[in-house]
């Protein structure tokens, strides 16, 4: 009885199909090819576009696997390991600078009292030289024509003998000054360079520390990518999976009248 009612279903379903292929004007056969063909057309497509996303998925995983082996290749323990020797050298080098620095500048305000306790002398015996000098100019301007008497001759005398002794003792504390301004100016300089130096190794430090930092970074990226892709792939590949061997719905059960 089954069998009777699905061969009569077919044959109705055909009619259904030629009765409106002749009232479109489309031949019969053709009518019932595209019927039948059209949902195989579909799924082919599909299957097709599923492949192709599957094989662009898996070129950029080998992409980004290329990019994470020559992350690794960078970023190596032994090329890292060549960074930290060149940070512990200039490391090494930047504490004994500083250190050095640091001793050459515990003089300094030791050495700049010295100066200033030198200035100081040099400018009281050069305002006394002054004093002297402005002094006997005007004892000499007074004398006008007349001829100085015997105490004036003394007292003009006494004045140049004083302008010459704090003259000798104006240039020996020049001397001194200009020795204690020397030698501040040449301990000041060696503290400079030691700084200096201290920058400079610095700077390489920091160079280091962020061209390690740099290849980490890199290699962090680059792995991540590579999972990224990894999981595209994976994706990608599933779906190829499914287009190809798609599940068939059953069609639901019905009882028969």
């Amino acid at each position: 009885m089954n069998d009777i009612l699905a061969r009569r279903a077919r044959r109705a379903t055909v009619g259904i199909a030629l009765s409106a292929a002749l009232v479109a004007g489309i031949a019969p056969v053709t009518a019932i090819a595209a019927e039948t063909s059209a949902p195989t057309g579909a799924v082919a497509l599909q299957t097709e576009d599923a492949a192709a996303a599957k094989e662009k998925a898996y070129a950029a995983m080998q992409e980004a696997l290329k990019n994470l082996e020559a992350a690794k290749d960078a970023a190596s323990p032994e090329k890292l390991a060549e960074i930290d020797d060149d940070i512990a050298a200039f490391q090494e080098i930047y504490d004994m600078v500083v250190t050095e620095a640091a001793k050459r500048r515990e003089p300094l305000p030791a050495m700049q009292a010295n100066v200033d306790a030198a200035q100081a002398k040099y400018d009281e015996a050069h305002n006394r030289t002054s004093g002297l000098q402005a002094e006997l100019d005007k004892a000499l301007e007074a004398l006008g024509d007349e001829e100085p008497s015997t105490a004036i001759k003394e007292h003009i005398k006494q004045l140049r003998s004083e302008i010459m002794a704090a003259e000798r003792r104006e240039k020996s504390y020049e001397d001194d000054l200009h020795s204690y301004q020397r030698r501040l100016e040449s301990q000041e300089k060696q503290v400079q360079h030691f700084e200096s130096e201290a920058e400079e190794a610095k700077a390489h430090i920091d160079e280091d520390i962020a061209k390690r930092n740099a290849l980490l970074g890199d290699l962090e990226k680059a792995q991540a990518a590579y999972d990224d892709a990894c999981k595209a792939y994976e994706e990608a590949k599933a779906a190829a999976d499914k287009a190809t061997s798609p599940e068939i719905t059953k069609p639901t059960e019905t009882t028969p009248p």
